[in-house]
């Protein structure tokens, strides 16, 4: 395993890499509050079977965090993240996202279709159909950064971890959602503040109505516990044309950390 910073734009990128380069490679995108250690035990699972290459997004990790938020946008993210490959000779992959990952490797994709191999999706959303509902959404999104700005780091990862998205992750083993406190609490709060406001659902532009053109293989990858996402996914597989789904039982919306071993067997299985 070996760490890398890449200038783009100005800015570092942090990327973890795993696995010899003539593996086939695949790149993982973490989830709000998220970094690479998230995937740490996935790859350990697929040791000797892939190229891994997890990237901290902007504001996360050990990447940097700028300081406008409009460098957090989908437009800005997507042509960074494409930057990141050109840097590393990364030609063709599979590109793994969760949850805000998830959004910004379908965004990714959607631009630079000649990249992806295949397009796997971990509990992940094209976007807010409407307006009305992105208008709202940004709203609650803002109001969450103002929040993260404005009390300890500590009181806002108790109000976060005690969502409903996350109540299955309250049945782990103690050291595991130690290990996920550890990882949210390592951010830098600008960072996520930036985050939310720059690449929030509320401000990630809607991606339903092209879904139908995108020819590449995608997989999604949902919990059976997490009711709101299984419903996206089965949506999405409805129009997708080159599509897979998987619901993965009794896990919520975190498969690869609630469900490693089964995450890792699904991702293994879809390179034969």
């Amino acid at each position: 395993m070996s760490s890398e910073w890449i200038d783009v734009n100005g800015h570092s990128i942090h990327v973890q890499r795993t696995g010899n380069a003539s593996l086939p490679t695949v790149v993982f995108l973490h989830g709000f509050t998220g970094s690479t250690a998230t995937w740490n035990t996935v790859i350990s699972l697929l040791d000797g079977k892939i190229h891994a290459v997890a990237v901290d997004l902007w504001g996360h990790g050990r990447s940097d965090c700028p300081e406008n938020s409009s460098a957090y946008a989908m437009d800005h993210q997507t042509a960074d993240l494409e930057q990141l490959f050109t840097e590393l000779a990364l030609e063709k992959f599979t590109l793994v996202g969760y949850s805000m990952g998830g959004r910004t490797a379908l965004g990714y994709a959607i631009t630079y279709p000649e990249r992806i191999e295949k397009l796997v999706l971990e509990s992940a959303s094209p976007g807010l159909k409407t307006e009305s509902e992105r208008k709202d959404r940004k709203q609650r999104d803002a109001n969450l950064a103002y929040r993260l700005l404005g009390e300890p780091l500590s009181d806002f990862m108790d109000y976060w971890e005690n969502l409903a998205l996350f109540d299955s992750q309250k049945s782990l083993p103690l050291f595991q959602q130690e290990e996920v406190r550890k990882e949210r609490m390592s951010q830098n709060p600008k960072g996520l503040a930036n985050s939310l406001v720059g690449i929030g659902t509320g401000s990630q532009p809607s991606y339903w109505d092209v879904l139908k053109i995108q020819t590449y293989p995608v997989v999604l990858i949902t919990g059976s516990l997490d009711l709101k996402f299984e419903t996206i996914a089965l949506e999405m597989k409805s129009v997708l044309p080159n599509v897979a789904y998987y619901s993965v039982e009794n896990a919520g919306h975190a498969i690869h950390v609630e469900k490693p071993e089964k995450f890792a067997t699904i991702l293994d299985e879809m390179k034969n």
